[in-house]
């Protein structure tokens, strides 16, 4: 993928927006992690707070990024371009489609936050 053609990259967190599901996914991560379902929430934040090293290469990145829950995703991406992913999942947004950048696969196989950074560096051709 050409950076040129990337609009933004759009993360979508395998998990529901709101106050309530905060709490229960912190929850879950604290007293049950390996069945915890959100890879992508896992490595990018902590139970309290973002993970450091992310937070730095998501400031630093010269590519815009918009992070979503599934419902938000639902809400302002798919009847628009009439898309089904799987969750969690990384798009790259261009002009006129969405386009898988990191699959849920991909994502849940992750061990770190730098491989994620590495992942997209690598994609985006930076």
């Amino acid at each position: 993928m050409e950076n040129q053609d990337t609009y933004k990259l759009l993360f979508i967190y395998n998990a529901n927006s709101g106050l309530r599901n905060a709490l229960l996914d912190s929850a879950h991560k604290i007293l049950s992690p390996a069945t915890y379902d959100c890879n992508l929430c896992d490595i990018t934040f902590g139970v309290f707070s973002e993970n450091t090293g992310w937070k730095q290469f998501r400031e630093g990145s010269k590519v815009p990024m918009e992070f979503l829950h599934k419902d938000e995703f639902t809400q302002q991406y798919a009847s628009k371009f009439g898309y089904k992913f799987t969750f969690p999942v990384v798009l790259a947004v261009t002009h006129d489609k969405l386009e898988v950048l990191v699959g849920t696969q991909v994502l849940n196989d992750l061990k770190s936050a730098e491989e994620l950074i590495q992942l997209i560096e690598e994609h985006v051709g930076w």
